[in-house]
């Protein structure tokens, strides 16, 4: 019984941690006058990716890897078939052209250098491979180019308002939020781990299917929640991007700074869920040149929904 309570706990920690670590940065940047759009793409996107980091920073240094590995493919998986399946049932989502041709194609582009340095050592004839020291500095690499072409949009673009809290906090109860925020994501991220590997143990399941679905699912409840919120706003660039910016932040500077710290070893059964990741991007991507232009309409959110329907089917089976 403990290990499901700690469980639940641990997420609502992770949760809590998260729009802390958020709201008390957010009025920092404000005291420093930075603008909404600076800190909707650095403070935000942060936010609603540190459970990830977190759950994968533990997971890496108690030398679970499995489940470091398998909460970014599973959040990311999730992230578009079931939060913008669930967004775009409650309001279609328009997005700019921009959005359509570069953001989207680079969370593509980041699964599939996903998928190609986590299999680079068994294509040279290796019965197995895994994401070293120097793949991490690979995303890390990519993560810098992302967050340079971040801050050159924000030059150009229309501040995102909707995106950032706007309630303002004096320096020091910012202060105490950011180190709350820490401290919750550091505390709810160990127990989430410790109660997975526990669960998993205990039903004779593979930390991989725990890290996929109950643990990828809990990590990716702040992106569901923004993505709600701005769908039932009508505002689909939100919604959109909130989920975009995420899956290139897991992986590109999650698993980037995942990897640097521990090594970690990639099973080859992965590429299942790497593969429907990369799927998960390309028909997100399609859906954009479908119907109608730019819009991700009820009836593909629906589709979404159903297909991560089959795949949860389909770990169930596995598992």
């Amino acid at each position: 019984m403990m290990p499901y309570l700690l469980l639940i706990i641990g997420f609502g920690l992770l949760i809590k941690g998260a729009d802390l670590l958020v709201q008390g940065a957010s009025s920092v940047a404000r005291q420093l006058r930075v603008s909404d759009l600076v800190i909707g793409l650095t403070v935000v996107a942060f936010g609603t990716s540190s459970p990830e980091l977190f759950v994968n920073v533990t997971a890496s240094s108690l030398g679970n890897t499995e489940i470091a590995i398998a909460n970014v493919l599973g959040s990311n998986i999730a992230n578009i078939l079931l939060v913008l399946g669930v967004a775009s049932v409650i309001y279609p989502l328009r997005v700019q052209k921009g959005t359509a041709w570069k953001e989207i194609p680079l969370g593509l582009l980041a699964a599939c250098v996903l998928g190609v340095l986590a299999n680079d050592t068994m294509i040279d004839g290796a019965s197995f491979s895994a994401l070293t020291r120097i793949d991490g500095l690979v995303f890390l690499s990519f993560f810098m180019i992302f967050m340079y072409y971040s801050f050159s949009i924000a030059k150009v673009s229309e501040p995102m308002k909707d995106l950032v809290p706007a309630k303002r906090h004096g320096i020091l109860v910012a202060i105490l939020m950011i180190g709350g925020g820490l401290i919750g994501l550091t505390v709810g991220a160990r127990w989430i781990v410790d109660s997975a590997v526990r669960i998993a143990l205990r039903f004779g399941l593979s930390e991989s299917f725990v890290g996929l679905t109950i643990v990828a699912i809990g990590t990716s409840l702040p992106e569901l929640a923004t993505a709600a919120v701005a769908a039932f706003k009508r505002n689909a660039e939100i919604a959109m991007g909130s989920v975009v910016g995420s899956n290139i932040f897991n992986i590109f500077f999650v698993l980037g700074i995942t990897s640097t710290i521990n090594p970690l070893p990639f099973q080859p059964k992965n590429n299942i869920d790497i593969a429907m990741v990369i799927l998960a991007s390309f028909l997100l991507f399609l859906c954009m040149f479908t119907g109608r232009t730019r819009l991700l309409d009820r009836w593909e959110g629906l589709s979404f929904l159903l297909l991560y329907g089959g795949y949860l089917a389909f770990l169930v089976i596995q598992g």
